[in-house]
């Protein structure tokens, strides 16, 4: 029989070489997944049926021998909480959320502590006599009430310690470091109920020392056999990584003085063709590993595809694979779980916890919604699917609803849809209460869910594992009374999604292999594809989540960061080890502070070459067509002419139109052949041109009653002591339910109101002057027919103009502008090209207001000209021609025929069929 792979050969290890009886072995693997690929490889053994061996992982072999049930992170810190509880007196005691944030620390030193069987006791003193050492030189007087109580606490770490695991010990329950120090207590009884067994362990790379310690036992008394998978180049090298556990135990573990290592192999030299590849973020890695598998895979006879791995050293990566995978992949396994923190339906249910949350700090009476909050959950496609949130959107953006009540959302036009009164019900009742409303409205959805359709199918699997975690949430909550908060609630909700993963149902041992890291242990594959190889992703970075320094961790025997890397080494060079064509694909893009630099396990592959090893590399970079730098351009079709016409017959070319086509003619196109008008949206904060109408509107109000008037020192007073008020009535008006009296917003205010008081304080200096001045009208529309031989039809001008007195006897057309103008922006020096420059714009306004309104003009003489609020100490500055060193403002009936010339030179242009919209960038 050809053996290919560690499996095929450990199956004829068993059946040929030692021809063991299957029923008193029992195989211990690192892990379940490669159960199912030993038991195929047992059936080449065998034509008929036959009872296989007992075949598991380590853990719960180890659980067998302790006798102990593991319970997860969660569950442990419920067990954790009650004996702190029971330890600290209640002055002192902490509130359940602000111990988990230590807590969750510690538990995993304690953890560590057990796998490999250091001493507590010494452990902990050592932290505690550093401690004190470091405040050594402190007198008493220096020693602060935070400082007492570090050392407090670790002086009471060895009572956490012990109380915690006698706890546990009492219930027979645990984590896994307690686990395995009990089966080493329990190791003597155990090796004495297994007579007539033997046990195989096979595979293995890094052992902790309760591992070791066990294999050691039974190796020595012959109970066991113990079958690496390490090439002779990793062994030999003392410097590899790979070969770093192996060769520990081969040197240390006495049993290897008088026994043979089994089994060094010599793979890794043979013939490989190794092609590394570079390109851009995530997407370019799953578009390449489509076109692997597309073209270099199944179109080729030679390749069996179950004989492929895809192993994501990135699990986000496995979402954007599947969608990118070729229709023609028959069929595929995912021997992964896919993080829940990635679940679409966690995602809702996070935006759900997040509203609520920010609902219940604000004020639990009122129980205001955060707009954002609002609009994002409804958002959500989930949502979408079943609920038709138009009409509420509309309505917040319409109101300008920067907080909603939640009355005001259930009660919006009599909405009366279950799954819209769950979101938002209030979330005042007991926790219990809260996570069975999450769990409807899960219901919910899924009896709305088409199980025919393969993304529903998709979106099932999220919601059943979702569904899982609020279960265990509502069982945790139901036996402690610490959970008192959303947010804890959240906090916990959060630990619980970080250990949940979405399983996939798929054909184990036929079509494509995708899988992490960790599920590729002890397997062999012909073909490897390994995305995200990249330093920080493959391997992983360096994390010290622990209580326990650095070098303590060197001095006492646990693990640091140089272990951890030598197990991913392993498991990558354990991929590379009997496969054929191997593809390692890693993102160039600099992303952070592990984007864009390959790993290192690339570069030591190039270093390191094998002389069989046929290895290339290349960057694939996106292709961005050229004409994403060309402008968008429009031609102008009957329709586009007719419409054209309509506007000028009917409402009639605004200045602004006329403006916004000068500055970009494809905006005009939308926005005003089109009739397409930017996304009503809530505005949070004051937009200028909200700001601008406020002040507009204020000003309307305030001189309304003293139209054709002469104004005077009296009726500025009224004007000023009523200012306040007018301002407040046109923020509520214009902001409608938006906030004004808080932040930015009430400094928008007093802007406001500064503008306003600057305005009538200069109108009264004026006045007092000796200036005469009658308003005629305010806000006034406009329109005139611009009629030439020139043009195919008569055109239509129209316009509002902000105000039109009369000040010493002349007309003074005059514009209000919010932001800065100087009189130089309005200085004219010569007509030609007055149409094409967008820097006249200004101009162009003031003329269109002067032409419309000349015929109403009568006797007197007409200046135009703009009051900028910026710039409120220049008055008003007119529209001028410069000549010379004199300039003239009044704007006779020669001036309007040099700027009508020009106006219909440019509405030729707007109505010329040979020219098209273009866009200006």
């Amino acid at each position: 029989m050809t053996e290919t792979t560690f499996l095929d050969k450990l199956a004829n290890y068993i059946v040929t070489e030692k021809q063991y009886d299957f029923s008193k072995i029992v195989i211990v693997l690192p892990n379940k997944r490669a159960k199912l690929f030993l038991l195929e490889s047992f059936k080449v053994h065998f034509e008929n049926f036959f009872f296989a061996p007992k075949i598991i992982s380590i853990e719960d072999f180890i659980q067998d021998i302790s006798g102990i049930r593991s319970i997860d992170s969660v569950e442990l810190l419920f067990e954790f909480y009650e004996v702190y509880s029971s330890l600290t007196i209640v002055e002192n005691r902490q509130n359940f959320e602000q111990f988990s944030n230590w807590a969750k620390t510690l538990l995993q030193d304690f953890n560590e502590i057990d796998r490999y069987l250091i001493n507590p006791d010494y452990v902990f003193s050592y932290l505690k006599d550093i401690e004190v050492l470091k405040r050594w030189d402190l007198s008493p007087a220096d020693k602060t009430e935070i400082i007492n109580k570090q050392l407090e606490f670790w002086d009471i770490l060895p009572q956490y310690y012990c109380s915690f695991y006698n706890h546990l010990l009492k219930s027979k329950i645990g984590y896994q470091g307690l686990i395995y120090r009990e089966a080493v207590n329990n190791l003597v009884h155990f090796s004495s109920e297994i007579v007539d067994k033997r046990i195989i362990f096979a595979g293995f790379n890094a052992l902790n020392q309760a591992e070791e310690k066990i294999v050691q036992h039974l190796l020595s008394i012959d109970k066991a056999d113990m079958l690496w998978d390490i090439d002779e180049v990793f062994l030999k090298d003392v410097h590899h990584d790979a070969g770093l556990f192996a060769r520990r135990f081969k040197e240390r573990w006495s049993y290897y003085t008088t026994n043979k290592f089994q089994w060094i192999v010599n793979e890794f030299s043979t013939e490989k063709n190794i092609e590394i590849i570079g390109t851009s973020k995530s997407i370019g890695q799953a578009k390449i590993v489509s076109e692997l598998i597309s073209n270099s895979i199944i179109n080729s006879d030679t390749i069996d595809l179950s004989k492929v791995a895809l192993v994501l050293g990135d699990e986000n990566l496995l979402i954007p694979i599947l969608h990118s995978l070729p229709e023609n992949v028959g069929s595929l396994n995912i021997t992964m779980g896919y993080s829940s923190k990635n679940n679409p339906v966690q995602i809702l249910i996070a935006k759900l916890f997040k509203m609520h949350t920010h609902a219940l700090k604000r004020n639990p009476d009122s129980y205001l919604f955060y707009y954002k909050d609002v609009l994002d959950l409804l958002a959500n496609p989930i949502i979408e699917s079943y609920i038709d949130s138009s009409e509420l959107v509309n309505f917040i953006k319409r109101n300008n609803y920067t907080f909603i009540t939640q009355n005001r959302i259930t009660t919006f036009n009599g909405y009366s849809n279950r799954f819209f009164d769950l979101i938002f019900e209030k979330w005042d009742k007991s926790p219990i209460e809260i996570l069975q409303k999450i769990k409807d409205l899960l219901l919910l959805i899924k009896g709305e869910l088409d199980h025919n359709k393969e993304e529903d199918k998709l979106l099932k699997t999220f919601l059943y594992s979702i569904f899982k975690g609020i279960n265990q949430l509502i069982s945790y909550c139901s036996k402690n009374s610490y959970v008192d908060s959303v947010d804890l609630l959240y906090g916990l909700y959060k630990q619980i999604i970080d250990l949940s993963e979405v399983s996939f149902e798929g054909e184990p041992l036929f079509g494509l292999q995708i899988m992490g890291v960790l599920e590729s242990r002890v397997l062999d594959f012909e073909t490897v594809i390994i995305t995200s190889m990249n330093e920080g992703k493959f391997p992983s970075g360096k994390t010290n989540n622990s209580f326990i320094p650095y070098d303590i961790k060197r001095e006492i025997g646990l693990p640091t960061f140089k272990e951890k890397d030598a197990i991913y080494s392993y498991h990558f060079y354990h991929l590379l080890l009997r496969a054929k064509n191997i593809y390692l694909i890693y993102n160039t893009e600099n992303e952070g502070l592990d984007g864009g630099e390959k790993s290192r396990f690339i570069t030591q592959l190039e270093v390191e070459k094998r002389e069989k090893h046929k290895l290339s590399h290349r960057i694939i970079q996106p292709f961005i067509p050229n004409i994403a730098n060309h402008g968008m351009q429009i031609s102008k079709t009957e329709l586009v002419l007719q419409r054209l016409k309509e506007i000028a017959s009917g409402k009639g070319f605004s200045p602004s139109a006329l403006t916004t086509y000068i500055r970009n003619p494809i905006q005009f196109y939308f926005q005003r052949v089109l009739s397409i008008r930017e996304v009503e949206e809530v505005e949070e904060n004051i937009a200028l041109n909200t700001l601008g109408t406020i002040i507009h509107g204020s000003l309307e109000e305030l001189y309304k009653p003293y139209l054709n008037v002469f104004l005077s020192l009296e009726i500025i007073d009224k004007m000023i002591a009523s200012a306040d008020d007018e301002i407040e009535k046109q923020f509520k008006e214009v902001y409608k339910e938006g906030e004004i009296k808080k932040g930015k917003n009430l400094l928008a205010f007093e802007v406001a109101k500064r503008n306003v008081y600057n305005f009538l304080k200069e109108e009264k200096k004026a006045i007092e002057n000796g200036d005469a001045v009658k308003i005629i009208a305010l806000e006034l529309s406009l329109e005139r027919n611009l009629e030439d031989s020139r043009l195919p039809f008569p055109i239509k001008i129209s316009g509002n103009v902000d105000r039109i007195e009369v000040r010493n006897g002349k007309l003074r057309v005059i514009d209000y502008k919010t932001g800065k103008v100087e009189a130089k922006n309005i200085l004219l020096k010569d007509w030609l090209g007055l149409a094409t420059d967008i820097k006249n714009d200004k101009i162009i306004q003031l003329l269109c207001y002067a032409f419309m309104f000349e015929e109403q003009s009568k006797e007197y003489e007409i200046e135009a000209g703009i009051i900028s609020f910026k710039n409120m100490k220049a008055g008003f500055m007119p529209f001028g021609i410069k000549n010379g060193k004199e300039t003239e403002s009044i704007i006779t009936s020669q001036t309007l025929e040099y700027f009508k010339n020009e106006l219909i030179e440019l509405i030729l242009e707007i109505l010329n069929p040979e020219i098209d919209f273009k866009e200006v960038n």
